[in-house]
Formats: C-alpha cells, structure tokens, sequence
C-alpha cells in the first residue's frame, strides 16, 4: 500500500470548503477506500485543533459544526509518528530550508513517500531539493 505524509492545510480541506478542497478529497476518499496510508507527526492533533478553533472563533463556523470536524478527524486514524522521533532531523531541515512545518518534511524523508501539504510557499522553499513534496492542487500526481 502506498503511503502519504499529509498536513493540517489538507486535512483541514476535508471538513471545510476552501480553495482545492476538491484535491484534497482526492487523497481521503483513496485513503478510506483503502488504497493509501495517510502518515503524520502527532502534532496533526493540535494543528487541526487550533485551525477548528480560529474557524469558529474567527470565521463563523458553528460550535456544532466545529465538534463535528473534530470527532470525524480522530476517527480517521492516521498513522501518527511521535514527534520526539522527528526532532533532530525536523530542526536540521528547518535551519537548512528556513521552513516551519519541518515535522512532515522529515517524516516524509523518513518513510521515503510523498508530502502533501496545501502550503504553497513551503513548496516552493523546498521543492527543488525534495520533489516529494507536492502542493496538493497537484495531489494526481502522486496518487497510485
């Protein structure tokens, strides 16, 4: 089974309409038929959380709605790494590539597979040197 390091910008993309939402669906309506294996630093939890938070907080979403996207994304079980495993070779990649999400980047070093994040300026920061990483308007690309 193929596998994909995916982000909280995507993940968010299956619970609420934004901008190539669409892509992004791509990945999880592959993954629940059971074609892949989505993987992520357990750090996802928190990310998603804040970003569920600000959408309710600052963008409308109603505190049902909210509950819900948060109930639906932990039972999607994601292959979660401990990101005391990722640390040293996160932290030598952001200080190398001045990025932030380094977490994925080395999670998908690590798993050798593919990276799928909706954060376009971290594409472009790293693309030239890890071509796994893919801005997830592109998410056919690497689908199997």
């Amino acid at each position: 089974m193929d596998k994909i390091v995916v982000d909280s910008s995507v993940v968010i993309k299956w619970f609420v309409v934004e901008p190539y939402s669409v892509e992004a669906c791509q990945l999880l309506n592959h993954y629940q038929s059971g074609g892949l294996t989505l993987l992520a630093p357990d750090l996802i939890y928190s990310e998603v959380g804040n970003i569920v938070w600000k959408k309710q907080q600052f963008q409308g979403l109603a505190a049902t709605d909210a509950q819900q996207v948060i109930d639906c994304f932990r039972s999607l079980n994601l292959v979660l790494t401990p990101t005391a495993t990722l640390l040293d070779a996160a932290y030598s990649l952001a200080v190398t590539y001045n990025v932030y999400d380094a977490m994925y980047l080395a999670l998908s070093q690590r798993e050798q597979c593919p990276f799928i994040t909706a954060d376009e300026k971290l594409v472009n920061a790293v693309s030239p040197n890890f071509p796994g990483v893919v801005w997830v308007a592109n998410v056919s690309s690497v689908m199997p």
